[in-house]
């Protein structure tokens, strides 16, 4: 990797085979760097995105009684709903049945 000895910038090789900067710095790449500065767009198949969903279970879990199932474990969150000088909302999301309710302090 090079970087423009004007601004800083990375430079990167272009279609003719030189190195090119933003700032219109312009070097050429030997007959021996060429394969150095060698761009591949093949992208290999076993780099691919993982979607998981929202159902990941990254927050915190509590010991708290769903309404509608009578499970006991739900994840919860807090959300300034009202002034800043009172209480935050309490959420409350069961575990099992995906139930949400609220919980105010």
């Amino acid at each position: 990797m090079d970087f423009c000895p004007d601004c800083g910038a990375m430079i990167l090789p272009d279609k003719e085979g030189n190195l090119k900067c933003k700032c219109g710095y312009k070097n050429t790449i030997s007959d021996e760097d060429k394969e150095q500065y060698a761009v591949s767009e093949k992208i290999d198949s076993n780099n691919s995105v993982i979607m998981r969903g929202e159902d990941i279970g990254i927050l915190p879990t509590t010991n708290e009684v769903c309404p509608k199932c009578g499970n006991r474990k739900a994840e919860y969150w807090l959300l300034q709903t009202r002034s800043a000088d009172e209480a935050p909302t309490r959420f409350f999301k069961c575990t099992e049945c995906k139930h949400t309710w609220r919980d105010y302090d």
